[in-house]
């Protein structure tokens, strides 16, 4: 049996573990900036200058980190059912067939507003079902889920190669990617939200989908702990064998949720594919399944948390490249570094300061520190 373990309060366990694991990441990242030779002090300044020091540098913040969003949250409802879906770059990529065929088939018919809900469907129907496939085979004949979405983001990634090059290529094109979308499949861009607190701005790729994002925060959070759903997922998730004696169909609830994993990894593509690109092009994804896992681990599995955690991995990826264009010695490798570094203590050390917070916080606040079974000693 387990040692029982003292839970922290809400505020200690979503909010100051993490910004302490945060704090430590970028302390060592900037030993490793000192040991090339720059400035530590000036790089955080030029990562903060480039992500929020212009209009333009916060839209592209929250670009990329509506991307983060879409997949922090799909990650996030699987480490819920206990299972850890790493296959949100497949499902992503395979979302953005879905929006273009909703794209290319009604562009010139529709309106956005129409074709936005109907992409919506396309890519959360196509990420659905192929992550329903991977939920399937654990369910039913016990393969392992990080091995099967892992090797389904191969196969999505050769599927979208041949279809690129094939199928969906224009005539006469020799690039893989399909033709641009019409004006109706355009989503509207943001930077009017931006100009209305007095920024001046040219155009970035910030659009509609963030606000989208936003919505879905909101949906999975009422879904995980406002509806029955949402406690069965826990409950297996916490304790299978509880789940079980509790009379929960362990195999629907590991594919359901493995489809609204996957659901919200494809509406990942609708932020480049429909809101910038305008096409559907090979590699659009660019690792965002993959920066999900971090973001939904920083952001500790809560809306709350993957929110802001996704707003830092946007940081890091717009600040990264100014800090790149004036430090040449600190390439965009380096900008990569510093972001495992923050998925190293976030995640892997995720528990290297609790004992310490859990001491402080019970020398203090006696009465804030609650005595909890170990996981998977009961519900």
């Amino acid at each position: 049996m387990s040692t029982p373990y003292a839970k922290l309060p809400g505020w200690a366990d979503y909010g100051l573990i993490p910004f302490i694991n945060l704090v430590v990441a970028f302390l060592v990242a900037g030993l490793v900036v000192l040991l090339v030779g720059e400035s530590p002090i000036q790089a955080a300044g030029l990562l903060l200058k480039g992500a929020f020091g212009s209009a333009a540098g916060i839209g592209y913040t929250l670009y990329y980190a509506t991307s983060f969003i879409f997949t922090g949250l799909a990650v996030a409802v699987a480490f819920h059912c206990g299972l850890f879906n790493i296959g949100g770059e497949g499902q992503a990529y395979v979302g953005g067939l879905g929006v273009a065929l909703v794209c290319l088939t009604f562009d010139g018919i529709f309106p956005w507003w129409i074709n936005f809900p109907l992409a919506i469907l396309g890519a959360a129907a196509i990420g659905g079902i192929w992550a329903m496939i991977p939920g399937w085979l654990q369910a039913k004949r016990g393969s392992h889920i990080v091995i099967t979405t892992i090797m389904f983001n191969f196969i999505a990634a050769s599927l979208m190669v041949y279809l690129l090059v094939g199928a969906l290529k224009p005539a006469n094109s020799m690039a893989p990617q399909t033709r641009t979308f019409a004006e109706g499949a355009h989503l509207p861009k943001l930077d009017w939200l931006l100009e209305m607190f007095g920024a001046s701005i040219r155009s970035t790729p910030l659009n509609l989908s963030f606000v989208l994002a936003l919505v879905m925060a909101v949906a999975v959070w009422a879904l995980i702990w406002r509806t029955r759903l949402g406690y069965e997922i826990r409950t297996r998730g916490f304790s299978p064998k509880a789940a079980r004696y509790a009379g929960i169909n362990e195999a629907r609830i590991v594919v359901v949720t493995m489809m609204i994993s996957g659901a919200l990894a494809g509406m990942m593509a609708l932020n480049p594919v429909m809101g910038d690109q305008h096409r559907l092009q090979l590699d659009f994804v660019t690792g965002a399944g993959f920066v999900g896992i971090a973001v939904a681990l920083m952001g500790r599995s809560h809306p709350a948390g993957i929110v802001p955690a996704a707003v830092l991995f946007g940081m890091l990826y717009q600040g990264g490249a100014e800090i790149s264009f004036v430090m040449p010695d600190i390439s965009r490798d380096m900008i990569v570094i510093i972001q495992g570094l923050v998925i190293l203590f976030a995640g892997a050390l995720e528990h290297m300061f609790r004992p310490a917070v859990q001491t402080i916080i019970a020398s203090l606040r006696p009465s804030a520190m609650r005595l909890g079974p170990a996981k998977g000693e009961g519900v």
